[in-house]
């Protein structure tokens, strides 16, 4: 091999990498970081890839371990316990829960994963803040506050936060109801309300969503399909629920952005982004 070339191809993949990680980062189109789920080869056992991307369900960039700041999964209101990290793909971050779902008395096969990521800064151009905004229904107040930093010829400058979350069930074990969702330790969280395991296509489901515990009222959150080209906003109630009804079986996603003013920084902007994914059965017939 030619010099140049073998300088090449050495070079290449982590350009390429170190490529892929910026793009993940722009939060110029919003993009959220989910987990994508797979049935283990045995019953409670399961894969799992936390990735990034424009649109779910297509994961299209990867993340590094290192940004893992909180994750676990729990069965139930058990004890939690870390994921372990098995490898470190293109698109996603492959993990594992450490141990396979068990039931026992009368528990359905449901258990919950999460992953917070560490805050990154990061600056973006006017005409990719229009765009953010559209893609996270910011309220009127937020993008008037923007035209009013741009007026003074302030910059965009945010520091965001990713929150994950997973709803595992997995039907080759039998059991009960599963026990009710439980808020997981992370700085904002969608609980699913409704029991996973009665959810169909077609049933209405309710959420809650929570930042550092509380409700988040006022909170604009889409619920995403793999089947749907179009997605459904709802805004939370003043306790910070929401409820919205599944047309199709198959996986969704919940999420959302809650953009604010920073309280500690001056013509700057704090953010905590929040997904949560979940399955839904077809319609019994």
């Amino acid at each position: 091999m030619h010099r140049f070339e073998l300088l090449f191809a050495r070079l290449a993949r982590p350009i390429a990498a170190l490529l892929v990680g910026l793009v993940a980062l722009a939060p110029a189109r919003a993009h959220d970081t989910w987990f994508a789920a797979q049935p283990g080869a045995g019953a409670g056992a399961w894969q799992l890839a936390l990735g990034t991307g424009d649109r779910f369900p297509d994961q299209q960039f990867t993340l590094s371990a290192e940004l893992l700041q909180r994750q676990g999964c729990r069965q139930g209101d058990g004890q939690a316990q870390a994921m372990r990290v098995l490898r470190q793909r293109d698109q996603a971050l492959q993990l594992q829960p450490r141990s396979a779902l068990r039931t026992q008395r009368g528990q359905h096969g449901a258990q919950t994963c999460w992953a917070q990521l560490r805050p990154l800064d990061i600056e973006i151009t006017p005409e990719q803040v229009q765009v953010y905004l559209d893609e996270i229904s910011a309220a009127p107040a937020l993008r008037q506050a923007w035209r009013e930093m741009r007026a003074r010829g302030a910059v965009w400058k945010e520091r965001y936060t990713k929150h994950a979350r997973v709803e595992l069930l997995d039907r080759r074990l039998g059991g009960g109801d599963a026990p009710v969702a439980q808020p997981v330790p992370m700085g904002m969280d969608i609980v699913l309300d409704s029991g996973l395991e009665r959810i169909h296509a077609g049933d209405e489901i309710r959420f809650r969503v929570l930042r550092h515990g509380q409700p988040l009222p006022g909170f604009a959150v889409e619920l995403q399909g793999e089947r749907s080209p179009v997605g459904l906003w709802r805004r939370t109630d003043a306790e910070g629920r929401v409820s919205l009804r599944v047309p199709f079986a198959g996986a969704w996603l919940l999420r959302g952005v809650d953009l604010r003013l920073s309280g500690t920084r001056v013509d700057s902007w704090e953010s905590d982004f929040v997904t949560l994914a979940f399955s839904v059965a077809p319609a019994p017939r």
